[in-house]
Parts: C-alpha cells; structure tokens; sequence
C-alpha cells in the first residue's frame, strides 16, 4: 500500500501538500488512517514531481521521506501549478531503489501507482510481449509500478487519449491478474487523470485548485470520496467522473 497524490491550481509550495498539512503524506509515510487492512508503514522511498519551464522534474529517494535531510529545504523552496507526490511501500520481493519509486515519467508526463500486479510477473508476461522490446530492455525498474507506466506510456506515444490510455490499461491488467489494484494518477502539468481500483481515492476542488489524494491530508469538508472502478479526469476549474 503506497499512497500518492496530483494537485493541480495556483502555484503552491511543495511543503505546503506533502510536509505541513496535519495529514501530509510525511505522516501517511507511517501512520496513514486508511490502511484497509494492508501495510501501515511506506517506508521504502518517495517521490516527488513538480513542471518547471522546462518541463518535468523529478526527486525521487530510497529512504523514508521522514530521514531525508534535504527534503525540508527542497519541499519549501519549489513552487509550481502541477505536483505529483508519493511513498512507497514495495511489495514483498520486488526491488528497492530511487528508480522504482513513483512519480515514473517522460515525454512530459508525470505518472504514479498505489497498488499492485496480483501473480507478477507471470500474470502479464502476455502483455509484455506486445511491448516494443526497447521500452522494456529501458524501464526504471522491475517492477510492477514501473511496468504499468511503461503500458501507459506505449499506448500514449501511439496516439492514444490519456483518459483511453488508463482505461486501457486497467482493463488489461484486470483481465490478465485479476484482484490486482490499480489506482493510477497521470498529468502533463495542465489535466490530470487517477483510475480507482481496489484502494480509496479522494478529491477536493476549491477556487483554483484541484486535489487528488490516496486520503485527505487535512480536514477540509470539500474532500470527496471516489467510488470504485471510476475514472477521474481533472483541471483546476473541476473534474469529471465516469465508470471503468
């Protein structure tokens, strides 16, 4: 159990969404309110990705975001309209390194997972046939977070909407590893895109700002729940919802 969240408004500061709130993602890295019964403890790096001028810049670590020094300083000096956070908590078996925790990216894009691949590798070694064999011989990591941006990615390069590219690849997965949670977020700095499957999902929309988050990282009444195997497409001005 990861948790991860995208805003996307005015231009905030890093520290205000993932350090200072009474429920930031600093504290839901040891003690998030909605575990659902899986691991209470995202310990095994974090992430975190914001747009600058030139596009898309990425932090990503190994270590817990509480025992990384440098992370105050950063956080509070980065300011930007579009920000993708997340911890991580690495399925039994699966590697740990600063490239196998998420915001994964490229082309412009900014893409998390909090969840996992039921029976990996084996469930999808069909899916990973169809692949180009140089995005897989080039993905960050052997992992099943990794690997699902690279599906993404694939279908995004081919032309594919982002909204279609998610619904995609969700499906695929479902069908091939079912059981399998899939809660992705997307964004190219402007919209942003989260799948709900198997793990909570919330939002909060106020006046130049969107919020999309594993859980609520304060007490804010706007924060909503997202139903199950729904699709959430979002920009500042609001967001809209359709079933998977």
């Amino acid at each position: 159990m990861c948790r991860h969240l995208l805003y996307l408004g005015e231009p905030a500061r890093v520290s205000s969404l993932v350090l200072e709130p009474s429920h930031s993602l600093l504290r839901q890295s040891w003690a998030p309110r909605l575990a659902g019964g899986h691991s209470t403890v995202n310990a095994d790096g974090f992430g975190i990705g914001w747009y600058g001028q030139d596009g898309p810049v990425r932090y990503r670590r190994s270590t817990p975001m509480w025992g990384d020094e440098n992370l105050p300083a950063l956080a509070n000096a980065t300011v930007a309209t579009a920000i993708l956070a997340a911890v991580r908590s690495a399925t039994p078996g699966m590697p740990v390194g600063d490239a196998a925790c998420a915001p994964f990216g490229s082309d412009g894009w900014l893409f998390s997972h909090n969840g996992f691949i039921a029976g990996w590798p084996d469930s999808i070694a069909k899916l990973a046939e169809r692949l180009p064999i140089t995005d897989l011989l080039t993905v960050d990591a052997p992992t099943d977070s990794a690997f699902t941006w690279t599906m993404v990615r694939h279908l995004l390069r081919s032309g594919e909407q982002p909204d279609a590219a998610l619904i995609t690849t969700v499906a695929e997965i479902a069908a091939a590893a079912p059981a399998s949670r899939l809660n992705f977020l997307l964004t190219d700095g402007v919209r942003g895109y989260a799948s709900c499957v198997g793990h909570s999902l919330f939002v909060r929309c106020l006046p130049g700002q969107v919020v999309i988050a594993s859980e609520p990282f304060d007490d804010h009444p706007a924060w909503t729940s997202i139903p199950d195997n729904h699709l959430l497409t979002t920009e500042p001005s609001g967001y809209t919802l359709e079933e998977l």
